[in-house]
C-alpha cells in the first residue's frame, strides 16, 4: 500500500460543507442509456470536423444544462474552440516498394497503413527513396542511448521497430516491460522529423504494439487532425506510416539478413543503422485545411475558493466512417472508446450539481481529437481556460465500463503523485484494492488525455477499471480484456450492447466521485514525487498556490 499523502503540501483538511453532503446517486440505466446514444450510427463515429461531432456537442451541452451545470468555456459558452489541421489523402495512394529489384506493389490498409501528411504538404511524390533499418529510432543521451550513431537519413525512410530496447530485454534503462515516451510512435515520427527522414515506416507486432493490425489499419488510414502548428514541417516527415511484419521480415531477407536477428541487435547499445536492400515508391495528394472542432466545459462553481479548480475529463471523439469491416459495416462506434467515458463525465456531474457546493470549483470538460493524439487536451493544456497553477488535479476517465464489478482498480501506465494516494486512500474506503498497470508495457500513460495536462505539471491521471472480477476473477478480467482488444478495440464492432454488464459503474463512479470531492473540499496540493519528470514544471507555479 503506497503511503498516503506521502506527496501533498498540505494536511487533508475538508471543508465542513462535505459533512452536509450526502452520497452520490448515480442512474446506471441513464448512463446506459447516453452510452447507446452517443455510439448509435446516428452519430456516425463522433469524428471531428464531421455531422457527427456537431450532433455530439449539442447532445453534451443539453446533458450537461439539463444535469445542472453551468456552461464552462470562455465568454460564458458551452465549447472553447480547437483550431486543427484536418488532412485527408485524395483516392487511392500509389505504393510500392523495391526490394531487391523487383517491384512490389503495396494496397493501402493491407501490407501497409500511410496517414495523411500533416505536416503541410498537398502531395506526397516519393521516387526510388531509400530505406534504413533504425532499430527503436531512440536518440536518448540521459540513457547513455543513440540508434543512429551520425548516419545521414535525410530524405531517406526510416523503418522502426515499436516500443522501446527494454521490451524484450535490451541493454538501456528504458524501465523493462512498462514503457517509456521513447516508445511511443508519435515519438518515432517526431525523432523522424529532427532526422530530416523523407519518412518513417513503424513495424507492426502485436505484443510491442498491444493491438492487432486491424487497429493499425482504422487508426491510421481515415481522416488525420493535428494542432495548428507555425511550422508543422518540424514536428512531421512527409510520409508517417505502418507496415506488417511478415512485409518487413521480407525487406530483411533481401538484404541477407534474418528479422529476429536485427531486433536481437537493435536491443544493444553498440547497434548501428542498416541500409536495406529496397527502395519506396509513393504518390498521392493530400487535402488540407484549417478547421475548428471544440472541446465542451461545464462547471460548478466552487463557494469558498472559486480560482482553484478540479478537472474530470473525458473525450468525446472516435474514429468517425472508415473503412469497412469484415461484415461491410464502416461506423467505428465507439461505444467503450469513449461513450462510456463521456456519459459517466455527465453522470458525475449530475451527482455533484445534486449536493452541497464544493470549497474549489469542479470542471468538466469533455475534449477533441484524442484518437488523433490527444489534441482536444494538448490544446487545452497550451490554452487553459482556467489557470493550470491553480487546478489541483485531473481525473481521466477512457473507457471507464469494465467487464462487470471488480475488487480492484488501477491508473493506465506508473506515475508517483499525491493524486493518486488521495484515490488509493478513497478506495480503501470502500473496499477496494489498488494495482499498478498490469500492462505498462502498452505506454498507457502517454495514450490518454490527463497526459498533455500532466506535461504542463499538472497532478493528472487517468482511471481505468480493475480485472479481478467478483464473476470469474482475474483469469477472466484478463481473458475479456484481450479479447476486446483484439476484437473491438478501434472497429466497428465496439457497440453498445443490451444487456451488458454494467456492475463496475456505480461503485467505480462512487470511487470517482469521493476522490473529487476530497480534493475540491481540501487545501491540499497534491504534489508530484521528487523524481517525477513533471515535477520541475509544477514547481514554477508553486507561488500561486497558497
Amino acid at each position: 500500500m503506497r503511503k498516503l499523502t506521502a506527496f501533498l503540501t498540505a494536511p487533508l483538511l475538508l471543508a465542513p460543507a462535505l459533512a452536509l453532503a450526502g452520497s452520490p446517486i448515480f442512474d446506471i440505466a441513464r448512463f446506459d442509456q447516453d452510452v447507446k446514444t452517443l455510439s448509435s450510427d446516428e452519430f456516425e463515429g463522433r469524428a471531428p470536423a464531421s455531422a457527427g461531432e456537431k450532433k455530439t456537442i449539442a447532445f453534451i451541452e443539453q446533458r450537461m444544462k439539463a444535469a445542472g451545470l453551468q456552461p464552462g468555456g470562455p465568454g460564458g459558452k458551452w465549447t472553447q474552440d480547437v483550431p486543427l489541421l484536418k488532412s485527408d489523402i485524395v483516392g487511392t495512394p500509389s505504393l510500392s516498394l523495391t526490394i531487391g529489384g523487383s517491384a512490389r506493389p503495396l494496397t493501402q490498409g493491407e501490407e501497409i497503413a500511410v496517414r495523411a501528411a500533416t505536416n503541410g504538404q498537398d502531395r506526397v511524390d516519393l521516387k526510388g527513396v531509400p530505406l534504413v533499418f533504425v532499430g527503436y529510432a531512440v536518440k536518448a543521451p540521459e540513457r547513455g542511448w543513440d540508434d543512429f550513431k551520425g548516419a545521414d537519413l535525410k530524405g531517406k525512410i526510416m523503418v522502426v521497430l515499436v516500443n522501446d530496447p527494454d521490451f524484450e530485454g535490451g541493454e538501456g534503462d528504458f524501465g523493462g516491460k512498462t514503457m517509456t515516451y521513447y516508445g511511443r510512435w508519435t515519438y518515432k515520427y517526431e525523432e523522424g522529423a529532427r532526422q530530416g527522414a523523407a519518412g518513417v515506416l513503424v513495424i507492426h507486432e502485436y505484443a510491442p504494439a498491444s493491438y492487432g493490425w486491424p487497429t493499425v489499419k482504422n487508426s491510421n488510414t481515415n481522416t488525420m487532425f493535428d494542432i495548428v502548428r507555425a511550422d508543422p514541417a518540424a514536428e512531421h516527415v512527409p510520409m508517417e506510416g505502418w507496415i506488417q511484419r511478415d512485409l518487413a521480415a521480407d525487406l530483411f531477407k533481401a538484404a541477407g539478413l534474418d528479422f529476429e536477428a536485427m531486433k536481437a541487435a537493435a536491443r544493444k547499445k553498440d547497434f548501428k543503422p542498416v541500409v536495406l536492400n529496397a527502395t519506396l515508391d509513393a504518390s498521392y495528394a493530400v487535402k488540407a485545411e484549417k478547421i475548428t472542432s471544440y472541446n465542451v466545459l461545464g462547471r460548478l462553481p466552487g463557494k469558498g475558493h472559486p480560482n482553484e479548480t478540479v478537472i474530470y475529463s473525458a473525450h468525446w471523439d472516435h474514429l468517425g466512417v472508415g473503412l469497412p469491416d469484415a461484415k461491410g459495416d464502416r461506423i467505428y462506434n465507439g461505444a467503450k472508446d469513449n461513450a462510456s467515458g463521456i456519459a459517466a463525465l455527465i453522470e458525475l456531474g449530475r451527482a455533484f450539481a445534486k449536493q452541497p457546493r464544493t470549497d474549489r470549483s469542479i470542471v468538466f470538460l469533455a475534449v477533441t481529437a484524442e484518437e488523433k493524439g490527444l489534441l482536444g487536451s494538448e490544446y487545452y493544456g497550451a490554452n487553459p481556460v482556467y489557470p493550470l497553477a491553480t487546478t489541483a488535479g485531473v481525473i481521466n476517465m477512457d473507457n471507464i465500463l469494465s467487464e462487470g464489478k471488480a475488487k480492484d482498480y488501477t491508473i493506465s501506465g506508473v506515475a508517483r503523485l499525491g493524486l493518486l494516494d488521495m484515490l488509493v486512500a478513497e478506495g480503501t474506503k470502500l473496499g477496494r484494492t489498488y494495482v499498478p498497470d498490469p500492462r505498462t508495457e502498452t505506454g498507457g500513460f502517454y495514450r490518454s488525455d490527463h497526459f498533455p495536462m500532466a506535461k504542463q505539471g499538472v497532478p493528472a491521471i487517468s482511471f481505468k477499471p480493475g480485472t479481478d472480477l467478483d464473476n470469474g476473477g482475474i483469469e477472466r478480467g484478463k481473458a475479456l480484456g484481450a479479447a476486446y482488444t483484439k476484437d473491438r478495440y478501434h472497429q466497428p464492432a465496439d457497440q453498445w450492447e443490451a444487456g451488458w454488464d454494467l456492475s463496475n459503474m456505480l461503485p467505480d463512479l462512487t470511487l470517482l466521485y469521493n476522490t473529487g470531492r476530497t480534493l475540491a473540499d481540501s487545501r491540499a496540493w497534491p504534489e508530484w514525487s521528487a523524481d517525477a519528470e513533471f515535477k520541475a514544471k509544477r514547481d514554477e507555479t508553486a507561488a500561486e498556490r497558497k
